[in-house]
Parts: structure tokens; C-alpha cells; sequence
């Protein structure tokens, strides 16, 4: 039997939280041989809820689920984690402003940044789920300076299933016949889902599908698709986030393969003119734990205007937390 991986989830009792403890715990994310401990973090006013949630873990009975931790203690929360999956942040609420509330998750996720830093493994991997993803992946990133800025990254995955969801039903194809996929940019409504890379079934996705349509349907339809779903169900995304979640992080562990990529949110280092120091969503492979920008991919100008329209974003995201990134 392998050594359990330790795994923390921030959030646990929220409804991303509670649909991701399961999977982690069956087997879903690492693979049927490896074992896991859940170190399940909380807000003190939710530790009631997140004591049923590990009840329900415990009468699930997972063979892989050596053992649950319950806290409200960042500490004890990220104490030798190996994978730290940071879902819990502060919602938008009625009549909070949008630069209130990247402040105000800054503030939640430097401090995570910091205890990471202080505690979890020194080769820990660490996603960030709860929004705004990008930039709360940066301040803690930029928080945990023991630790290398590879070691984070923030979702775009779900856009990028989103994405891989609305092709297949468009071209009656199944989704395990599409590849390369891309998402590049912040996971908002500037993002930008790209299919001239893709290939379906063997074919370019453009010889089964219009650019036109891909512009004026696909583009606007994935850059909503959250919204659509609140509109639709009352809630958020919950089950599909935690899918999504359980792909990054497989993928991330285990590897992509040769023949795929998949989109993830980096530290960006310059790659096809993106500014340095913003977690930007780029087409990567994964192996061994580590990731590579795809490189080599061909922009037009349609192309190059949305990265730029994204990367702005960022950089005003960023803008408005600069007194809390620490100074170098």
C-alpha cells in the first residue's frame, strides 16, 4: 500500500467542498492504489455542518480513507498537506463592490498563502478554486515565499469541460474525441475558450464547426455558463466545479500523456506576450507533478485581442491588491 496523500480542502462544508470530499476519498483523484488522509477545513460558524460531512465520510466506508481531520485551525488544516485545494472564499454580496471583494479574498488567502508557507509539505501543490481564482491564486502564491510559484495554480478546467461539453453536442461527437482544447486567460467573463488548436475525432474542430459560430455562440456561451446555471438552478456550480477539480489535480499528479493538454492558471513567465507575474490560463502538459507551457501555437489578431483583454483584467485585479503582496 502506498503512503496516504494528505489532502486539504478549504471550504469543506460548502457545496463544492462537500461534492469534492467523496471523490477524493473513493479514489477518484489519485488512482484505486493510493490511500488519502482528508484534512477538511472550516469557518468556525461551519464546523457543525463540516461535523456531518465527516460522518457521512466515515459511513461511506472508503477503503483509500485512512483518516479525516476537521478544523477550523489553518494549522492543523495544512499541517504536512501534500495537496491543498483552497475552495472557501467570501461570495459577492448585495451591494459589495467588485474591488471590495477582491480585497476582501485577498486578505483570506494571503493569510492561507502564509500558512501553506508555514506548514504543509515542501513540495505541496496547491489549487485555487474559490474566486476570484487568478488572483487569489497570486496573493498566496506571493504569501508563501518558501515555496516556488509552480507550486500553484488556479481552475480554468471547468471552462475548459464547459467547452468540450457544448463542441461535442454540436458536432454529435463524444467528448472523449476532442483534444487540445484551450481556455486561455482569467476564469471570468474574459476568458477566452479557443478551439483552433482542436481536434476532434482525428479532424480539425473547424472543418465540423464554423469560426462564426465558435465567435458569436461558443465564446459568449462558456464565458456565462456560470451565470446560465445560477439562472437555471438557483445555485452555483457545485458538481461540475468538483469534477473539474478532481481533473486538474489528477492530471497535475499523474500526467496528461503526450498527445493532449489541458488549461490550467500559472505563474505567467512571458509566454505569447503575457505579462509577467499574473496567473494566467495557458493550453500546459503535465508529468510528474510539474507543467509546461504549450508553446509554438499560432495567434492572429482576433487571438491576441482577447489575451490582451484578459491580461488586462488581471493586471487591474492585481492593481487593486498591490499593498497586500509583499514587497521584494
Amino acid at each position: 500500500m502506498n503512503k496516504p496523500f494528505k489532502v486539504t480542502i478549504t471550504g469543506a462544508a460548502g457545496n463544492i467542498g462537500y461534492a469534492l470530499a467523496f471523490r477524493v476519498a473513493s479514489g477518484e483523484m489519485f488512482g484505486p492504489d493510493q490511500p488519502v488522509i482528508l484534512r477538511l477545513h472550516e469557518i468556525p460558524q461551519a464546523q457543525a455542518s463540516l461535523k456531518g460531512v465527516g460522518m457521512e465520510l466515515e459511513d461511506c466506508a472508503f477503503p483509500l480513507l485512512h483518516d479525516i481531520v476537521l478544523t477550523d485551525n489553518a494549522e492543523i488544516g495544512f499541517r504536512e498537506t501534500d495537496y491543498a485545494i483552497l475552495v472557501g472564499a467570501k461570495p459577492r454580496s448585495k451591494g459589495m463592490e467588485r474591488n471590495d471583494l477582491i480585497t476582501e479574498n485577498a486578505r483570506i488567502f494571503s493569510s492561507q498563502g502564509r500558512s501553506i508557507n508555514d506548514h504543509a509539505s515542501e513540495n505541496v501543490r496547491v489549487l485555487v478554486v474559490g474566486n476570484p481564482a487568478n488572483t487569489n491564486a497570486l496573493i498566496a502564491a506571493s504569501n508563501a515565499p518558501d515555496l516556488h510559484p509552480r507550486q500553484f495554480s488556479a481552475m480554468t478546467r471547468l471552462d475548459h469541460n464547459r467547452a468540450k461539453g457544448l463542441l461535442a453536442n454540436k458536432t454529435n461527437k463524444l467528448v472523449a474525441d476532442i483534444t487540445r482544447m484551450t481556455v486561455w486567460g482569467n476564469h471570468s467573463v474574459t476568458q477566452y475558450p479557443d478551439i483552433n488548436n482542436c481536434m476532434i475525432d482525428g479532424v480539425s474542430a473547424y472543418e465540423l464547426v464554423s469560426r462564426d459560430w465558435a465567435i458569436d455562440h461558443m465564446i459568449p456561451r462558456i464565458q456565462r455558463r456560470g451565470a446560465e446555471i445560477i439562472e437555471a438552478r438557483g445555485l452555483s456550480s457545485a458538481a461540475s466545479a468538483a469534477d473539474a477539480v478532481v481533473d486538474h489535480m489528477r492530471d497535475w499528479c499523474r500526467g496528461t500523456g503526450d498527445q493532449d493538454w489541458v488549461s490550467m492558471s500559472v505563474m505567467s513567465d512571458g509566454s505569447y506576450g503575457v505579462s509577467e507575474g499574473i496567473m494566467f490560463s495557458f493550453p500546459v502538459t503535465t508529468k510528474d507533478g510539474e507543467y509546461q507551457i504549450v508553446q509554438g501555437l499560432e495567434l492572429d489578431e482576433f487571438d491576441r485581442s482577447r489575451l490582451k483583454a484578459s491580461e488586462q483584467e488581471l493586471l487591474e485585479e492585481r492593481a487593486i491588491i498591490a499593498d497586500l503582496l509583499p514587497k521584494n
